[in-house]
Formats: structure tokens, C-alpha cells, sequence
């Protein structure tokens, strides 16, 4: 099995728009139909003509943009329905379980069904025209469309795709832990940490410390995401050393299991990740401008208290009335947009037009739109930018672009 591709960790994959019978679980069927009567997700499930051995371990999830992840286990069955009508068609059908997730399809969400390598399969159900809808079909290969049949294709070694960052973004998204086949090398980097984190910002640098062959001048995009890659796979391999000594340990009180404390536990540990990456994309971002000699003031005061990530030139400029606002930029970065992006619009007052620098890959058309209209340029570095549709890619500033926009104004004074 190749290492860090998509066929490590999926055999197969496919989607449909629910209908409303796909989406109407009543007392006697909750079934979801396959219009060719299965022989689309027969590439991703299978075939076994026996009913009682066609049934599989599942995760139901259900995902929104901007709400927690719902997530259920359960069981699919999945069966021909006329095996005991050998002069007749095979006619297979997918039967799922009422749960908390099922409960919430409606008709026109979309369903994935993706098979993983130990044969359980997750079950995926996002609103359509949602960002995440746009990930998946751009991390398994499938085809957007609106007609009612699957979508469905194996996942092979010899048509496989390898997992960048953008690829790995959407799988945390549903729960799937990467597996980084570089970890082995790493383990000589981290060691000095002992059973304890760094600060990110030591942690960045020594990100770029120990990828001596990148340099943000040849170019900014690949730099940043090179650097963004090294520095997540060292920080989920001390994570995991710490985490696994720590459960060693134990949450035990008096005698019996504290459930509370190892509640706290958990939160902690999602909290530091989502807080690490915000931190460490702006560290590697400045370390991209700070190449060029780029002029910026990261954090600058503005009215009503808000606090930009990056003000071009500076602040002294920005607090200067006379200094023409048409040469001030504003930067926002979010690893992660979803909705909070429109958080940006009160930043920066003097400002009409402002930058927004995100890692999220496939933002819904809908939602690039709405940015458009509200005065904000999106900027996402190249390699992420592949997951947006073409007409979102016209739009679409990467890096490089921005810093010579910004180079473009400072030289301009």
C-alpha cells in the first residue's frame, strides 16, 4: 500500500442528491436509491448475494459549514433484493438506520458514501452548495452533478491521488486521521521537546529551520505550505507522544474513572489544534513578507478596538489622516473561513477594499460571491486553489500575487 494516498486510507467512493424517498425514513424502509438499480455503488460496496452477511459497520456523519459535526455509529445493509429471483436483474439497494444524522437529511442535501480500507464505511451527509460539499467531490474525484443516480468510483493504487495539504484539510474534517509516512524521519526533530509543547512561534521556526531547500523568494505559495506541512506533521507526531503518555496515566479519582477531567482533557486537545494552526499560518505568513521586505504591522489597534492581522505599510501610516488610504492594506488570515469571514468588515475603517488570506479549500460559490459583493479579495495560495471551481480560480488572488500587490504600493510612495 502506497503511503500518504488517498487508496491508504478509501476503496471506493460515491454521491447522490437525495430525493425525497432517500431522505423520508418511514417505519418499514429507509432506503436510498440508486436509479441503476446499484450497479453505480456496486464500485464502491461490492457484491454479495446473501442479505445477513451484507451488512456493514458505519459512521453516520453529518456536516455543516458552520455548526459541530454530527456523528452517529451504526450499520448499512446492503443486498440484492431479487437473490432468491435468479430469472430477474439484480436489483441492489442501500438501507440505512433512523439516527440522529438521518434525521436531519432533507431532499437536495447530498449524500457521500465512501468505503474505508477496513471495510466500514462512512456515511456523509452535507447540505448541497455547501463548502464542504465542494471538498469531498474534489477529494474523491466525483462529479458534480444533480441527477438523482450515484456517482460512484474505486479508489485504486494505480489511479490514486496523493494527500497535500489541501487533501488532508478535508479529511480532518470528517474524522479521518492522516498518517504522515515521513513520521520516522521527524522523530530526531521533535525529540527535544521531551513530553511537553513548544510555542508556536519556536515551533514555525523551526519548521523553516529544518527545510533548509525552501525559500518563501522562489516562491511564496509552495513556501508557505511547505512549511505549514512540516510543522503539522511534527506537531501531530509530539502530540500523540504526549497524548499516549497521558493516557497511560489515566483519569482516575478516588478510586473510579473521572469522566468529567478527561472531558476537559479531550476539549484541550482540539482547542490547541485549531489555536496551533491559527497561530502558525500567521507566523509563516510574516516570514513570507519579512523575505521580501514587505512593510507591515501585524495586529495594529484600529477603531472601536478592532485588531487586523496585518496593516501595509504600518501603523504610523494607517494613524496618519493624511497618508493616502489608497496605498493602506488590510490582511485578514483565517486557516479556517467558514462564515466568520464577514467578522473582517468593520476592521480597519480608512480601508474600503479588504484581504482575506485563508487554507480552506472548495469555499461554495455562494459564499466567494457574498465576498465579492461585500469589498473582500479572497487570497489562497496555489496549491489550495486547484479545489475551487475555474471561474473562482479568475477571481482568486494566490500569494504571490498579493505580494506584489503589496511590493507594488510600497514602492509606489
Amino acid at each position: 500500500m502506497k503511503q500518504g494516498y488517498l487508496s491508504q486510507y478509501f476503496t471506493g467512493a460515491g454521491t447522490k442528491i437525495l430525493s425525497r424517498v432517500d431522505a423520508t425514513a418511514s417505519s418499514n424502509q429507509h432506503e436510498v436509491v440508486d436509479g441503476q438499480r446499484g450497479e453505480a455503488l456496486m464500485r464502491v460496496l461490492g457484491e454479495n448475494a446473501r442479505r445477513d452477511n451484507n451488512r456493514f459497520i458505519a459512521k453516520y456523519i453529518w456536516l455543516l459549514d458552520e455548526q459541530e459535526t454530527i456523528t452517529e455509529d451504526g450499520l448499512l445493509s446492503w443486498y440484492n433484493t431479487r437473490v432468491n429471483q435468479p430469472h430477474r436483474s439484480a436489483e441492489w439497494r442501500l438501507y440505512y438506520q433512523t439516527n440522529a444524522v438521518t434525521e436531519l437529511m432533507n431532499e437536495g442535501d447530498r449524500l457521500f458514501v465512501a468505503k474505508q480500507n477496513d471495510d466500514t464505511i462512512l456515511f456523509i451527509v452535507t447540505p448541497s452548495g455547501s463548502s464542504i460539499e465542494n471538498g469531498l467531490l474534489w477529494l474523491f474525484g466525483l462529479n458534480l452533478q444533480s441527477k438523482l443516480p450515484f456517482n460512484a468510483q474505486e479508489i485504486t493504487e494505480s489511479d490514486d491521488t496523493k494527500l497535500d495539504f489541501t487533501a488532508r484539510f478535508i479529511l480532518d474534517e470528517i474524522g479521518v486521521e492522516f498518517e504522515d509516512p515521513n513520521a520516522n524521519t521527524l522523530n530526531s526533530i521533535i525529540e527535544r521537546f521531551g513530553y511537553s509543547f513548544p510555542s508556536t512561534r519556536e515551533f514555525s521556526d523551526l519548521a523553516r529551520l529544518t527545510l533548509p531547500e525552501i525559500d518563501a523568494r522562489d516562491d511564496p505559495d509552495l513556501a508557505l505550505l511547505a512549511w505549514l506541512d512540516h510543522e503539522e506533521a511534527m506537531f501531530r507526531l509530539l502530540e500523540k507522544k504526549i497524548v499516549a503518555s497521558d493516557i497511560a496515566k489515566g483519569w482516575i479519582k478516588n478510586g473510579e474513572a473521572d469522566v468529567d477531567a478527561f472531558i476537559k482533557y479531550s476539549l484541550s486537545i482540539q482547542n490547541r489544534r485549531k489555536s496551533r494552526m491559527g497561530h502558525s499560518f500567521q507566523n509563516h505568513l510574516s516570514a513570507v513578507f519579512d523575505a521580501f521586505d514587505v512593510r507591515y504591522n501585524p495586529q495594529v489597534i484600529t477603531e472601536n478596538g478592532k485588531r487586523p492581522d496585518y496593516i501595509f505599510p504600518g501603523k504610523s501610516e494607517y494613524d496618519d489622516a493624511s497618508f493616502d488610504c489608497n496605498l493602506l492594506t488590510m490582511l485578514a488570515a483565517k486557516s479556517s473561513c467558514k462564515e466568520r469571514w464577514s467578522q473582517i468588515l468593520p476592521e480597519a475603517e480608512r480601508i474600503q477594499n479588504k484581504h482575506l488570506v485563508t487554507l480552506e479549500p472548495a469555499i461554495s460559490e455562494k459564499q466567494t460571491l457574498i465576498m465579492q459583493h461585500s469589498n473582500v479579495q479572497l487570497i489562497v495560495p496555489e496549491g489550495i486553489a486547484k479545489s475551487y471551481t475555474a471561474s473562482q480560480q479568475a477571481w482568486l488572488l494566490t500569494l504571490s500575487d498579493f505580494v506584489k500587490f503589496v511590493l507594488a504600493r510600497q514602492n509606489n510612495r
